[in-house]
């Protein structure tokens, strides 16, 4: 039943472009609106704040006489929910030598990361984009190194903070000023480097790589690929079947070519290089689609 016949719903601002909000606003972020009535009737305030609590608003309250201000938490937005990225400034090194942006990037190129195994860096394939989307505007961390160099992620990607005797991934946006995180040499090595700075900015162009290592050195510095999970043993388990099908996939093709072509087959192969599609990788939306529905029932 509507109990305000004639009464319209009004978002008087949502997204904002113009930057007339302080720099830390949620409307930056596409998670906040401000709502009131077409008849702008304050009385009806209460109720209206009543009901934007049961559709599902993290936050809300009386911002100022014209409105109310209903916001989501970070891990309940859908930029969150699926992942981290990197800016579109943000550089890798390819196995050729050269420092590319992560915008040129494009799947098959192999990149500077860190071995699972010997925990070396090495360069490792990029197997897919678990997120790319030149176009969308969204906030990042950015963390300044003493040594210069700088990392612009999104605040729920991991990070490699610590020493190089022990290290641990946290999210961005839980570093602070004197944490240190691990950093590239020019000769390929591990370095500790110290953070004196942290800022968050808004930028345009997401881009969220898949190593087959798992880890990726961007701007000379080491991060995870992964997000939101604060673990990398178990985000890495997650994304272990897209990892087995690659290697089918390249074995597979391998001894084709070695069949069909018994000479030039055994030689080394070019790889092939494609760039990836805009959006969100399928496997990672059913990844936390399935996290949405067993994660609360284990909670229980």
């Amino acid at each position: 039943m509507n109990q305000w016949p004639g009464v319209h719903l009004v978002v008087t601002e949502g997204w904002d472009e113009e930057g007339f909000h302080s720099p830390n606003s949620l409307h930056y972020e596409g998670r906040a609106v401000d709502l009131t009535t077409s008849d702008k009737d304050r009385s009806k305030y209460g109720m209206l704040a009543r009901l934007a609590v049961e559709a599902g608003f993290d936050w809300v309250y009386y911002e100022s006489r014209a409105h109310i201000h209903c916001s989501v938490k970070s891990e309940s937005s859908q930029a969150a929910k699926y992942g981290g990225c990197f800016s579109a400034d943000s550089t890798v090194l390819t196995s050729e030598g050269i420092r590319k942006p992560m915008s040129q990037l494009k799947i098959g190129e192999k990149i500077l990361s860190r071995d699972p195994t010997t925990l070396q860096l090495s360069f490792s394939e990029v197997l897919l984009f678990l997120d790319y989307n030149p176009e969308e505007k969204r906030q990042f961390v950015k963390i300044s190194l003493k040594s210069g160099r700088t990392l612009t992620a999104t605040p729920t990607h991991l990070v490699l903070s610590g020493s190089l005797k022990k290290s641990r991934t946290v999210y961005a946006d839980d570093l602070r000023p004197g944490d240190k995180v691990l950093v590239s040499d020019s000769n390929n090595e591990l370095r500790e480097d110290v953070i004196v700075k942290i800022d968050q900015v808004f930028l345009k162009g997401v881009y969220a790589p898949l190593t087959l290592a798992g880890t990726i050195v961007v701007n000379d510095v080491l991060a995870s690929c992964y997000a939101v999970v604060d673990s990398q043993a178990i985000a890495h388990w997650a994304y272990s079947p897209l990892r087995l099908i690659f290697n089918m996939k390249k074995s597979v093709h391998s001894l084709w070519m070695k069949v069909s072509r018994p000479i030039s087959g055994w030689q080394s192969e070019s790889r092939s290089l494609s760039k990836p599609s805009v959006g969100v990788h399928w496997y990672g939306k059913m990844l936390y689609s399935l996290a949405d529905i067993f994660v609360p029932m284990i909670l229980r």
